[in-house]
This record gives C-alpha cells, sequence and structure tokens, in this order.
C-alpha cells in the first residue's frame, strides 16, 4: 500500500504502482504531493492521442509546479510504454518538480530521458477515456489521489 497511488478521477479510478527502486526522490515527491492533497482538483491540461495524458500543474496549463525546489534527473533504462508513468520536465534534465505524464503507447523515443517511477496497474481504460487536447474543452481532473490501498 506505501507504493501505491490511488487516483480518483472524473473518469474513474487509477490504480498506480510507485517505483522507489527507479526512482526514490521523484517517488517520494509524488507521496509528499498525494498527502498534501495538491493533486486534489488538478486537470489533465495535456492529452494526445496516441502520446500522453499530462498533469500536475496548479494552473492547468502546464507552466507551474509546486512550492518545493525542481528535482535532480533519475533517468533509468525502464521503457516508456502504454501505461507507465513519468515526470514531465523543461529542456533542463533537473526541472521535474510536480507535473507527471502517463503513456498511452509506447514512446520509446522518451526512454533514458524522463524519470520513469511508476506504472498504471488498474483503469488503464480510465486513463484512455481523459478528453483529449492542448489543453482540452473540458479537461479531465483528479478528484483526489492518495498513497495506500
Amino acid at each position: 500500500p506505501e507504493n501505491t497511488l490511488i487516483m480518483d478521477t472524473t473518469q474513474g479510478k487509477v490504480v498506480i504502482a510507485l517505483r522507489p527502486d527507479l526512482a526514490p526522490k521523484h517517488v517520494e515527491r509524488i507521496k509528499t504531493l498525494a498527502r498534501e492533497g495538491f493533486y486534489d482538483g488538478i486537470v489533465f491540461h495535456r492529452v494526445i492521442e496516441g502520446f500522453m495524458a499530462q498533469c500536475g500543474c496548479p494552473q492547468g496549463r502546464g507552466t507551474g509546479g509546486s512550492s518545493y525546489p525542481n528535482l535532480p534527473a533519475e533517468f533509468n533504462a525502464e521503457p516508456h510504454v502504454r501505461g507507465v508513468c513519468s515526470m514531465a520536465r523543461s529542456s533542463d534534465p533537473n526541472s521535474a518538480n510536480s507535473q507527471f505524464f502517463i503513456c498511452l503507447d509506447d514512446a520509446s523515443f522518451l526512454d533514458k530521458n524522463y524519470t520513469v517511477w511508476g506504472k498504471v496497474t488498474g483503469g488503464m481504460n480510465v486513463v484512455d477515456a481523459l478528453p483529449k487536447g492542448e489543453p482540452p474543452k473540458k479537461p479531465g481532473k483528479i478528484v483526489s489521489a492518495k498513497v495506500g490501498a
């Protein structure tokens, strides 16, 4: 339960297995933010069919992060395949903060350039159902995100 993230979204429930073995600092940040309620009410501001669904910006535009400092990159060899959760960042490899994305399909061109920190183990159909767009007209939203079963 300690390494499980449960997200209730406007589309349904998504369960993510956290991978501290791959990215301990990033997993700790996700847990901290979830426990503080940071992700509650945050929209999926960028959902691209066949690519990924991104969220975690408090402004809902993809431009912001939490009040915590950015994280150092923890790039790993875990492939960006369907269901993988990885951190969004700017062109600076050490700029990940609170935004993340869930791969909707294989995205191997991201491998070893973004920090993979988890994988969807339940509710991938929910992620698939998120409204598409950059930003979507009526974006899907995380109603609540919590650590544990």
